[in-house]
């Protein structure tokens, strides 16, 4: 990316900074030739400050020319995009806080909910073994890691399993969600953004989604900082339909005040 620092006159003095359409010209090139763009980084090149980086960002999404993600944007065609469980290594410090502290919300008795998602897992990893809970679950590895805790009642839902992410999904998993009540559920998402709420590349699971949030008195989502200002294809719930959201000390500044001053109850931990 040419800086502005770098472009001179004939008569070596420095250009003026450059108009808002030169800038987004500018990120929309970066993000065509490397999938993304970095704020910060193009802030400093740019010689302007973040919040005008920012808002070029917001105005290339609104065109629909980029999509922003926390601390920057990504191409488009990025979005379809979905890791396999298996490859899902990124923030894992940042997901065991967040595991960690999603115990707290855990009744002492009654049923819950576990999402399928990398996030989700580790809360089963740590689930305590002094609860007498009924526990239903959209993913199989969340199952097998659940079951040998023996104060608990394990329940899949049933379905077709998806291979990029274990997760139940279609037919079968609507039809049990359609008949379930849980006091929890602990959900994660792939994107969560205030312009389009919580979002998923795949149209299975966003219908499975959906169908969890009718099903629960008390939805919490658990999800690190790469997920808040993502959008991906698929909006599944509203902003609303969170009780609580548990996150990392990551989350930006903006992006979290947002948030809030939108009526959502946000933990970081």
């Amino acid at each position: 990316m040419t800086t502005a620092e770098d472009r001179t006159s004939s008569r070596g003095r420095p250009e003026r900074a450059l108009y808002a359409s030169q800038r987004q010209q500018a990120l929309l090139q970066t993000v065509r030739t490397t999938g993304r763009v970095e704020a910060a980084e193009a802030a400093q090149e740019l010689k302007v400050s973040r919040e005008a980086i920012r808002k070029d960002l917001i105005e290339l999404e609104r065109l629909g020319l980029l999509r922003r993600v926390h601390g920057g944007a990504i191409a488009v065609d990025e979005l379809s995009f979905e890791p396999a469980v298996s490859a899902r290594t990124e923030f894992m410090d940042e997901k065991r806080r967040i595991a960690r502290a999603a115990i707290d919300e855990l009744p002492r008795e009654g049923s819950v909910f576990i999402d399928a998602g990398s996030t989700t897992a580790g809360l089963a990893e740590l689930f305590p073994t002094d609860r007498d809970l009924t526990v239903f679950t959209n993913q199989l590895p969340i199952a097998v890691t659940l079951v040998a805790r023996p104060r608990l009642t394990v329940h899949t839902l049933g379905g077709r399993v998806r291979s990029r992410t274990l997760a139940e999904v279609d037919n079968w998993a609507v039809r049990a969600l359609s008949e379930l009540r849980v006091d929890v559920a602990f959900l994660g998402t792939n994107g969560l953004s205030l312009e389009r709420g919580l979002t998923t590349p795949d149209e299975s699971e966003a219908t499975v989604k959906r169908l969890m949030y009718g099903a629960a008195r008390r939805r919490i989502l658990l999800t690190d900082h790469s997920k808040i200002g993502h959008i991906s294809t698929l909006k599944y719930a509203d902003l609303s339909d969170v009780d609580l959201l548990i996150t990392d000390d990551g989350v930006d500044e903006q992006d979290l005040k947002k948030l809030t001053d939108a009526g959502l109850a946000v933990r970081c931990v």
